[in-house]
Parts: structure tokens; sequence; C-alpha cells
């Protein structure tokens, strides 16, 4: 049976999915600027054998609902929003085997900063780092950086593909293997005819510089990507090697799995060389019933008001214009196209009501709740119906709602060899693909950055 993948999904915030869910007493997400916060974070999730902590990330603030800042700021809607980097290298400093995904918004991150940045982490976790590449989509994040408007939304992908051929170009191609020399007696560290300037002279991007980090582990991060509009699934059959999914509907998940690796074949790569996680949110207890009882119970603590102000903020739509029971209509825009057209074009219609009763726990995300067997056999089910690789796991209660996953649904995956027993060795790169090794394979894009 094939193993699944699983990561953890969650920010360097306080609200994150689950809006207004903090406040349940058992929640720990308020001590989020506590270093020891993360640390036990990596040690629970090491001692599940999760393949990796996902920490997503965004720039900006939802100010859509009403019009203002207003709803977030009270009611914690991913904020505060904490840099996901710094806990990184503390956290694979108590860890052995744990990858870390961290998003990087390349619209706002200057290439060479962000490529050293991304090594020296690579470096620090021993080859652990992944990069879940992001062009953002609010408004507010624009104005936070100095624009006037966000990039439009198929634009922002041209400009990221100018930015990868720089990334590759400055990890790949920057250090010739066999550059860095060593030599203490003759006092040579490196080769200077194998160490390389990038010269770059492009559309959006203009730089001329030397990567001032020696090769890292893998070079170029596993590379995450979680765009689901056409131009998204274009960039993610390109360069991503793990596409993150969200949905509710077997069967569109499975068409978007399809699609992806089709596309990914366009590229003259393989299925193998793209897996594809589903979000998921998990309630899980030692019976269903109890399960059900906790599902009720976090709803209590779910605040309607901050549900509709992170829906507006994903799809730039101000839902206090609607009255409850209202159909959303859709708008074009350059926020989230996917999620607009899930809620506006589906099979059935999404009033701010709705939105707000059935996002509370898990936004756009599958929900799974049962006792172990029954979370087990959905996963299941999920897996040989969409041909997903694993799934990115949202925490509700923290560190509760993973805790009961570890305790509870991993031993029966593990009993059904749907996921291992124990961690296999290498960077995140080989533990992912166990065929490989710790760099780019040859049909990634990437390796035409490669100087021999």
């Amino acid at each position: 049976m094939k193993q699944i993948l699983l990561s953890a999904l969650d920010m360097s915030c306080v609200g994150f999915l689950a809006q207004g869910v903090w406040t349940h007493p058992q929640d720990r997400s308020v001590d989020l600027n506590s270093l020891d916060y993360w640390l036990d974070y990596a040690r629970l999730l090491e001692r599940g054998l999760f393949d990796m902590l996902f920490l997503a990330d965004t720039i900006g603030i939802y100010d859509v609902y009403g019009g203002s800042r207003d709803a977030a700021v009270r009611g914690g809607v991913q904020l505060p929003m904490n840099d996901p980097t710094p806990a990184i290298a503390a956290m694979a400093s108590v860890t052995q085997h744990l990858g870390f995904g961290i998003t990087g918004n390349l619209l706002y991150e200057p290439p060479y900063l962000f490529a050293r940045r991304m090594s020296t982490l690579d470096h620090f976790t021993g080859g652990r780092l992944g990069w879940n590449i992001v062009t953002g989509i609010l408004q507010s994040g624009a104005r936070a950086m100095g624009r006037t408007a966000i990039i439009p939304h198929d634009e922002r992908y041209d400009v990221a593909d100018e930015y990868m051929s720089i990334m590759y170009a400055l990890w790949e191609g920057s250090w010739e293997d066999g550059a860095l020399k060593l030599d203490r007696a003759n006092h040579v560290f490196a080769d200077p005819a194998k160490v390389h300037e990038i010269d770059h002279q492009g559309k959006y991007f203009r730089m001329q510089a030397t990567h001032p980090c020696v090769p890292s582990p893998q070079r170029t991060p596993v590379l995450f990507q979680a765009g689901a509009s056409g131009r998204g699934k274009q960039f993610a059959a390109s360069h991503a090697e793990c596409v993150f999914v969200n949905g509710t509907s077997k069967s569109k998940i499975a068409e978007t799995v399809a699609d992806i690796r089709t596309r990914a074949a366009e590229y003259g790569r393989s299925p193998d060389d793209v897996k594809i996680l589903a979000g998921a949110t998990v309630i899980v207890g030692r019976t269903e019933a109890e399960a059900r009882e906790k599902m009720a119970e976090y709803r209590r603590y779910a605040s309607p008001e901050a549900v509709l102000a992170h829906a507006a903020g994903g799809l730039g739509v101000d839902l206090s214009r609607y009255p409850l029971d209202e159909p959303i209509r859709y708008e074009e825009n350059d926020a989230n196209r996917t999620s607009m057209e899930a809620l506006t074009r589906g099979d059935s219609t999404y009033t701010p009501r709705r939105i707000a009763e059935e996002m509370s726990l898990s936004a756009r995300n599958l929900m799974i709740v049962g006792d172990a067997g029954q979370v087990a056999d959905e996963m299941a089910r999920w897996v040989a119906e969409t041909q997903i690789d694993g799934f990115n796991i949202a925490r509700l209660i923290m560190p509760e709602s993973l805790s009961n996953f570890v305790d509870l649904v991993v031993p029966r995956l593990q009993e059904r060899g749907m996921f291992k027993t124990a961690y296999r060795p290498g960077t995140l790169r080989e533990k992912i693909f166990p065929n490989s090794d710790a760099r780019l394979s040859a049909q990634h894009p990437a390796a035409s950055a490669r100087r021999t």
C-alpha cells in the first residue's frame, strides 16, 4: 500500500484557519512569542514521524470586511503575524528528521537576500528546508511594501517565473561542484575559477552578484506551491516538487491532481516528480461520539465575524455588504480567484451565513471527524479516489489537535501500512522522494543553471 506524506499546517499567528477558537481554554497558540512553544511543537511532530512543519505566511492585514481592519484586529485574524523563519534553526536543534517548509513572498523579497537566508537555513537544518513560493493576495500587503496596488493576478506568475530563474542561478550555478577547497596549507578557501557571478538583466529584476553562501546540502530547498488557478497550476507544473491543494470534493480534487500532473509531463517531468498534499482538519476522539462532541465544543468558541473577515480578505470582497442569507456573486479581482470560483460557481451557493458556519473550523480544507479507525478510513479513501500523496494537517487547538492525531491516528495508519514506522535518513528531499538524492532532479528546470 502507498505510504502517505504528513505535514502539519500552521502560521506564526494566533487565529489561523479556525477563527476565534484561540479563546478555547486549552489552546496555547497565544504563546507563539515564546520559543519554547515552537520547540515543543517540533518535538511533538517528530514524535509522530511527521515529514514536515509547513508554515504559511501572509504580508498585510485582513482589512476588506467592513472596509477596515477592525474585525481582524478584534478577532485576532492572522494577527499578530510573526516572521516564520527565526524559530526554524531552534526547532532544527531539537529534532533530527523533521522538515520545515517556509513561506516566502517573492514579490517582496529581494532575490539576493532571500537566496542567502534560505541557504543559511538549509545549512543550519542539515538540508531539511523547503520553500513555499507565494505571490500574495492582499492589497494591504502591497501598500505595506510601498506599492499602490498588488500586481495583477497572472502577471504575478510572470514575475515569479523570472524570480525562479535568478534563484536557480544563485543556488545551482554560482558555485560549481568542487569549488570549495579549504586548503589551509596554501591559503585557498575556494577556487575563483569555479565561483561565478550571476548577471541577470530581465523585465522585472536586475542583479549582478555571486551567491554569498557555499552550497548547502540541498542547494535549492524543496519547492512547494499552492496556486490552483490555471496560471498557478502552470507555474506549479514547471517548478514545484510539492503542491498543496484544498477543497472538500474528492472529484474536484482528483481533477486538480490529474491536471497538475498532465501539465508537469509537458515540462518533461514524471508524475513521481510532483507530490500533492490535500489540506485537512482532523478532529479525532476515542469514539465517534467523543469526536463529535469535540467538534461541537470547538464551534462554540468560533467567531462568525472573524470567519467572515478572513474569508473577505481572501476573496477581496467585502462580505459585510451582503445580507446573511444572500448568495455571494462572482467578482473579478486580483485576490484568490480559486476561492472566488469555488464559492460562487460551484454546484451550490454560498451565503455569508453558510461561510460563517461551514468554514468556522477548517476554512476551505476538508474536515475529517471520527474515531481513529474512521479517520484512517477516510484518509485512505481520499488517497485512493484522488491520487493525492498525503495531507497537510491544520491545527485547531494547540497542541491538543495534533497530539490527539499523533497518539490515535498515526498508529492506525501504521497498522494499515499507510504511514512509515521510522524516518529515512537524508535531507528533506531524500525523505520525500526516496529514489532521489539531495539535489533537484536533472529533469527539473533548475538543472539548466548548473555549470559543468
